[in-house]
């Protein structure tokens, strides 16, 4: 089972999202990530994109640390994606 850790960036976003249901659908892509489960995602340049298919077509972006943790960085959406890959690389670069 992988150990799942958050930045405080990622906590305020997932906390701030007003969709309900699209709330509940990160916290189930989250809990079968623990099991390496990530679902529909891409990965690139050392990060992992898991995509939600609900809403706003909403981004978790993490980092795998070994096969037993996995960081989650920031979250966003489709109309964010560029931004919020930039941001997930920074943080990335400074663990």
């Amino acid at each position: 089972m992988r150990e799942i850790r958050s930045t405080a960036e990622f906590n305020a976003w997932f906390a701030g999202l007003k969709d309900r249901i699209a709330r509940i659908r990160i916290q189930q892509r989250i809990e079968r990530a623990q099991d390496g489960n990530y679902g529909d995602h891409k990965r690139f340049s050392g990060l992992l994109e898991m995509r939600i298919r609900h809403g706003a077509g909403y981004r978790v972006y993490c980092v795998e640390h070994g096969d037993r943790l996995t960081i989650l960085l920031v979250g966003g959406d489709k109309s964010t994606q560029k931004r919020d890959i930039k941001r997930a690389l920074e943080l990335a670069q400074n663990l």
